[in-house]
């Protein structure tokens, strides 16, 4: 049988917004938990949502597995798949690799939406946010994060 828990009312008092740079280094996941975290100890966040939002069409950002990197050598190897750099690609003005880019992009979305409880993100043990890079070589990547909640 299937449980709701509780339901706790929280009157947003809050609304804090900062933007986090990444250099990339090529294909890759690139971990951002730990500096969404620090975000919202910095903005005495309570309970509410973290919203986080890439500015590229050739990146995207994914909830993923944080204890083993082969998941995410894997993963990258699944996107290539899905989307390799030789399919003949109409669109190719910035490179083989753009067009791909822009697929793995839409198939994995470029926002994020966190429960945030008491403070901290109400993610599973072993999931990890992930800014996810598509473009063969290194980017600066921006990622705005928006906390919408109560105040700790």
């Amino acid at each position: 049988m299937n449980r709701l828990s509780t339901i706790q009312g929280v009157t947003p008092q809050l609304i804090a917004t900062a933007t986090l740079g990444i250099d990339t280094t090529g294909p890759g996941f690139f971990d951002f938990t730990r500096d969404a975290t620090r975000f919202l100890d910095e903005a005495a966040a309570g309970d509410g949502a973290l919203l986080a939002y890439l500015r590229h069409t050739s990146a995207s950002l994914v909830v993923q597995e944080n204890a083993d990197p082969d998941v995410q050598t894997d993963l990258v190897t699944a996107l290539d798949r899905l989307a390799p750099a030789n399919a003949g690609w109409v669109h190719d003005t910035e490179g083989p690799d753009d067009m791909p880019a822009h697929v793995k992009s839409m198939v994995n979305g470029v926002s994020l939406h966190i429960p945030v409880i008491g403070g901290r993100l109400a993610v599973g043990t072993w999931q990890g946010l992930y800014l996810a890079e598509h473009r063969d070589r290194p980017h600066r990547r921006e990622i705005v994060l928006q906390f919408i909640g109560s105040r700790r």
